[in-house]
């Protein structure tokens, strides 16, 4: 909104609030303003005299000065995910006044030239330069693998760092940004395995992973355990499995995580094997491929977890033939 338009809201206002200031029905002077729903109304016959009020308020609350002197500010909160943090002007591409008309061609060309130079004061050394490719490529390719704000502000700060240290000297921008982001989802629980990530950045798999263990030693940084539970829910959307059979391959994950029958074993193989038993065990159609796909692992993998779990926890799952059929009639139930 152009300075223009909010000082024509705010004389709007304040006619409304000077002739709301008397009920009109009863005239009365017992007025009550609901700042939540933005409605002024007559205490005495509950007349809405206004119901567009416009709340200047800040966003944020504060119970101490001091609390409200660190919160006050002037424009949008800083960004890591930003090259410049946003704390730069930036000149719009709209040729268009305050009105919506159209600028004439003397003050286009201007305005062309003030922004083509203003683009190149703000990116003038050499770091700034990498940050502004680095972060554009990082928003690529945090929306290619739907990652959140929060995720995308951490995994560049964890950028940021790698600069500071000089990791990205002769190595690929790309390569890593995608391990900044591996990283960040790595610590933060997020689903998303290297190989995703490495195909939404265009960089192989084996780049992401030397830069990704290049960042764990040099900034020190200790990674959790992969849990396969986190990855679950990720096969099972992506197979259209229901609810409760997810629910039984994470009981069956905790019993296996009792027994340490999943210690040392890929996580995401492990938990396509105990998705595999309860989609058997609920009479679900899905096939092993079906499941190793979803996954990104190989059949074998699914196989021999398969195998392993029925093994080690004494599960009785019925076999592809007997459920076939079983449907069909053919046996009793």
């Amino acid at each position: 909104m152009s300075v223009t338009q909010i000082n024509v809201a705010e004389e709007v206002a304040k006619k409304s609030q000077r002739s709301a200031d008397r009920c009109i029905e009863c005239s009365s002077k017992n007025l009550v303003h609901d700042y939540d729903t933005g409605e002024t109304i007559c205490g005495d016959c509950g007349l809405v005299l206004y119901e567009k009020m416009l709340d200047k308020s800040p966003e944020w609350r504060a119970f101490t000065p001091q609390e409200k002197a660190s919160r006050s500010r002037v424009g949008m909160p800083t960004s890591y995910s930003i090259y410049d943090k946003g704390l730069s002007t930036v000149i719009s591409q709209v040729d268009r006044d305050a009105f919506g008309r159209m600028l004439p061609i003397s003050t286009r060309l201007q305005m062309w030239r003030l922004r083509k130079w203003q683009i190149r004061s703000r990116v003038h050394s050499s770091i700034d330069r990498n940050l502004s490719l680095a972060m554009s490529e990082l928003d690529r390719c945090s929306g290619k693998v739907s990652i959140s704000p929060p995720i995308k502000e951490k995994a560049a700060l964890v950028y940021r760092k790698a600069l500071d240290k000089g990791l990205v000297r002769g190595r690929s921008i790309s390569a890593i940004v995608a391990a900044s982001l591996y990283v960040v989802c790595r610590k933060s629980g997020t689903p998303r395995t290297l190989r995703e990530i490495a195909e939404a950045s265009l960089v192989s798999k084996c780049d992401v992973a030397r830069c990704y263990r290049l960042i764990l030693r040099e900034l020190d940084l200790h990674m959790p355990i992969a849990d396969p539970l986190m990855y679950i829910s990720k096969i099972a959307e992506k197979n259209g499995v229901s609810g409760k059979t997810q629910g039984a391959a994470i009981e069956l994950l905790r019993e296996a995580r009792v027994k340490r029958v999943s210690s040392g074993k890929d996580p995401m193989g492990m938990a396509s094997a105990v998705l595999y038993i309860a989609c058997l065990q609920n009479n679900e159609k899905i096939t092993q491929k079906d499941i190793a796909e979803a996954a990104g692992v190989t059949e074998v993998t699914v196989r021999n977890r398969y195998k392993a779990l029925k093994k080690q926890l004494n599960l009785e799952v019925p076999t592809k033939f007997y459920l076939l059929h079983q449907k069909s009639g053919f046996v009793n139930k």
